[in-house]
């Protein structure tokens, strides 16, 4: 597999068609923030795409300010977003209270990787043909346990097949990306994450049209 700029451009602009329909797609509000995941993955791996040019470009300064952007989106921004866009979809007590407190979870996590991206500022490299964040807080054992809860786990309870199906594989791509591209781990789940979140369009069927739409002009008698 081949991670580079063009890689990550391709992507992320393939995401941001696919987003952009699945939004248009939505019959309710509370649908919106699970529909803009491929959107929000477009943008990640379009930042990431300008990561990789400042290597080539020599640009430090530029690097560093993508770096922490796109950091905010792997580190932060997820394990907090999924379950609440997940919350947002079901109506069952039981799901809803489920998601409420893995929504919590990931707000506590989402948090503390927060303080540790200003604390202690994440850099960038390439290494082998990918991307290294150096980023030690994300490997706790208890911060990779409360980030897998909030951006895998939540969707299990979903009572959407293809919101679990969604969950499924982001998690078999999180194991997988864990296990062979452990160094490398933050860039190469995001990317597979980014792809897999395509699922989400099956979510949000095109709407056909109905009967009364195409009948509904009549002339007078």
């Amino acid at each position: 597999m081949c991670f580079s700029a063009t890689a990550s451009f391709s992507a992320g602009a393939a995401l941001l068609v696919v987003g952009t329909v699945t939004a248009r797609r939505t019959q309710r509000p509370v649908e919106l923030p699970f529909a803009l995941i491929p959107v929000l993955f477009g943008a990640q791996q379009l930042i990431e795409g300008g990561i990789w040019l400042t290597f080539t470009g020599e640009a430090p300064l530029l690097n560093s300010i993508l770096t922490h952007v796109y950091s905010l989106f792997s580190h932060v921004l997820w394990p907090a977003y999924v379950p609440i866009a997940v919350l947002l979809l079901e109506a069952d007590i039981w799901r809803r209270k489920a998601l409420i407190a893995i929504a919590l979870a990931g707000a506590v996590v989402a948090l503390y990787l927060l303080y540790f991206l200003v604390r202690f500022p994440i850099t960038s490299q390439v290494v082998g043909r990918h991307i290294v964040y150096v980023s030690p807080h994300f490997f706790a054992y208890a911060s990779i346990g409360l980030y897998v809860l909030g951006t895998c786990v939540s969707m299990l309870f979903s009572r959407h097949w293809a919101v679990r199906l969604f969950g499924i594989a982001a998690f078999v791509s999180f194991v997988a990306a864990y296990a062979f591209y452990a160094a490398w781990f933050i860039s190469v789940w995001c990317f597979f994450a980014a792809i897999l979140s395509g699922i989400v369009l099956l979510q949000f069927p095109k709407q056909p049209e109905t009967r009364s739409q195409t009948l509904s002009w009549r002339p007078r008698n």
